[in-house]
């Protein structure tokens, strides 16, 4: 089925007419990119090169991060970005959330403003529904559209599919590029071996080595060849910490026997697939470098002797942004931009201060810290990204192409399959999946964050509109929850055939746990020892099960997405197959591998 839906895709892009702008992509799909630059390109790197001033040079090594958002061009907003795009010229922008035409209207304007083509880069790991999707109208929560909504890649991980993270890869290029974005901070090359982790966890394929690199590797085919340049992160690995480094810097004490036989493994995997840039991570590696260790950001020995001379990468270097707690708390808002060019790094992600950074470093050369060639072989790297990407013949997108790629039909259907093939049943002790037909009357509760209003919304959506002859009944609760709102939930559970309990937690910058709060654990341990028929469904951290093990039934589905959602709710129906298997362990309880299958009833849809 997916290798007629990208077939489909490819016939929809050829199909698409070419973007009426001047200097506009002439179709909305990127060609594919060629690891090798053509001697015209080449051309154009050293000329634009040879022409640029010291300052300029250093310009180019910033990348800041841009709102998504719409914004007057002449607003006080806009003139800051501005100010960083015409007189500190920067290399590029990092764009965060928005809608795909706010995303297309701000670069154009800001490619327009621009001497040099601007790199524009976003953290669409997971696809372009990460950045472009999940926005919502108050307060009558109306959905606003937006890029493809896809599970965390660790879904990917429970299907072991190669052609499915080809395929989201394909999806993620198709419209990152339509909308102006030439590179994703993607694909997470992290082997979550830690069920502590707080800030990695679903956003890795999974905990083998082997599993992860394989799919990253399919994924980054998948985006080259939809035109997308992609990042490895968080080098040399982050899914061994306990620590969020948003808010301090992580320590591992794995020595290299450990790295080279786990973390590193999938870096290398994708070095040799041609990943184009690598990011490191804000993570002191102490079984290396010692109790003093820096940040591997900050380090000579991971982003040159490793990376460089012993991996051989050639691509782009960042660093993982500059404002994290991880490098802020040690170096300050401008030496950590210093220190990271000497340890190797190409762009300064997200400096707090950027023309403080640009002064830092141009006094860094003023006073031989930092050698002038060193800023040339940087830039000459970004040149290039920035040629391989066409940015040197093209670098506006059309507006009017953007509904004919972003959130099609057939991307749409590939989102589905992917949260689909990716559910996987852990236990169902007292045989409740797929629910009963007896199963009548049905208590859907919710546990989420009390400023998440999306959580279970498609699922019992997806429950009442599929058999109208069942009675749900929905109750919410989260981390303010009070004893006595969970007493009054008792009665509700009392009068239920069946308890679908959904989690939705999940790994979230500058939270620094991914665990669930409040009262929530104590009264789920306790209707597990009811006997009562309950479902626990995790949209989110699968490792919750910890709190809970008694609990008979525990289904995952990885994310809130609501494509998650209505997979989930399609599974427990039995309208939909359940075939995936753990890419982690929940230990003790549940090993690597694992699954329970099960058909769907009457053949599935």
């Amino acid at each position: 089925m997916i290798r007629r839906l990208l077939l489909g895709l490819g016939l929809l892009a050829a199909c698409t007419p070419a973007p009426p702008l001047p200097r506009a992509a002439p179709a909305p799909q990127a060609p594919s990119l060629s690891r090798e630059l053509s001697a015209a390109q080449r051309a154009w790197v050293e000329r634009t090169l040879a022409s640029l001033s010291l300052r300029e040079k250093v310009g180019q090594l910033m990348m800041p991060w841009v709102s998504a958002d719409y914004t007057a061009v002449h607003s006080a907003d806009f003139e800051r970005l501005r100010r960083w795009v015409v007189e500190d010229k920067v290399g590029g922008v990092v764009m965060s959330v928005g809608m795909p035409h706010s995303y297309a209207a701000k670069l154009n304007a800001l490619q327009q403003l621009a001497e040099l083509p601007l790199l524009v880069t976003s953290d669409m790991e997971n696809g372009p529904g990460m950045r472009m999707a999940g926005i919502y109208s108050f307060p009558h929560l109306l959905a606003q559209g937006g890029g493809t909504a896809f599970p965390p890649v660790m879904a990917l991980g429970a299907t072991r599919s190669d052609s499915l993270a080809y395929a989201l890869g394909q999806v993620l290029g198709r419209e990152a590029r339509a909308v102006g974005v030439q590179m994703t901070f993607g694909p997470v090359l992290d082997v979550n071996s830690n069920p502590l982790n707080p800030i990695i966890n679903t956003r890795s394929f999974g905990e083998d080595p082997e599993l992860v690199g394989r799919l990253a590797t399919a994924y980054i085919r998948g985006a080259r060849d939809a035109g997308l340049m992609t990042t490895g992160k968080h080098f040399p690995g982050h899914g061994d910490t306990d620590v969020d480094s948003h808010l301090d810097l992580p320590r591992i004490s794995a020595s290299r026997q450990r790295l080279d036989a786990v973390e590193l493994r999938p870096f290398r995997t994708a070095i040799d697939a041609g990943v184009d840039a690598i990011m490191t991570a804000h993570v002191a590696v102490v079984g290396i470098e010692g109790p003093d260790a820096p940040p591997a950001t900050m380090s000579p020995f991971f982003g040159t002797r490793l990376l460089r001379e012993e991996l051989g990468f050639r691509g782009l270097l960042f660093t993982d942004a500059l404002d994290m707690g991880g490098v802020t708390r040690r170096y300050g808002r401008a030496e950590a931009a210093v220190r990271a060019l000497q340890a190797g790094a190409d762009v300064l992600l997200m400096p707090p201060d950027l023309r403080g950074a640009i002064e830092a470093v141009l006094a860094a050369l003023q006073e031989g810290r930092v050698e002038e060639a060193r800023i040339d072989a940087s830039v000459r790297r970004i040149l290039e990204a920035k040629a391989r990407a066409g940015l040197h013949e093209s670098r506006l997108v059309s507006l009017e192409a953007i509904p004919q790629v972003v959130a099609t039909r057939e991307h749409s259907e590939i989102a589905r399959t992917v949260a689909e093939r990716a559910l996987v049943l852990a236990r169902d002790q007292q045989h409740a999946v797929p629910l009963a037909a007896g199963a009548r009357r049905v208590l859907s509760v919710t546990y989420a964050d009390a400023a998440d209003p999306i959580a279970g919304r498609a699922f019992e959506r997806e429950l009442q509109a599929a058999d109208t002859a069942r009675s749900v009944v929905s109750a919410r609760v989260d981390e303010r929850s009070t004893p006595e709102e969970y007493a009054a939930l008792q009665a509700r559970v009392d009068s239920a055939d069946v308890v679908l309990v959904g989690v939705y937690v999940t790994p979230r910058e500058f939270r620094g746990t991914v665990g669930a709060a409040g009262g929530f654990t104590a009264w789920l341990r306790h209707l597990a020892a009811s006997g009562k028929p309950v479902v626990v469904t995790s949209f989110g951290n699968p490792y919750l099960l910890s709190g809970f093990p008694a609990v008979p039934a525990y289904l995952l589905a990885w994310g809130g997405q609501e494509v998650a959602q209505q997979a989930a709710a399609r599974a427990l129906l039995g309208r939909a197959p359940i075939t995936g298997t753990l890419p982690i362990s929940l230990p003790p309880h549940h090993r690597f591998g694992e699954g329970l299958q099960r058909a769907a009833a009457g053949g599935g849809r």
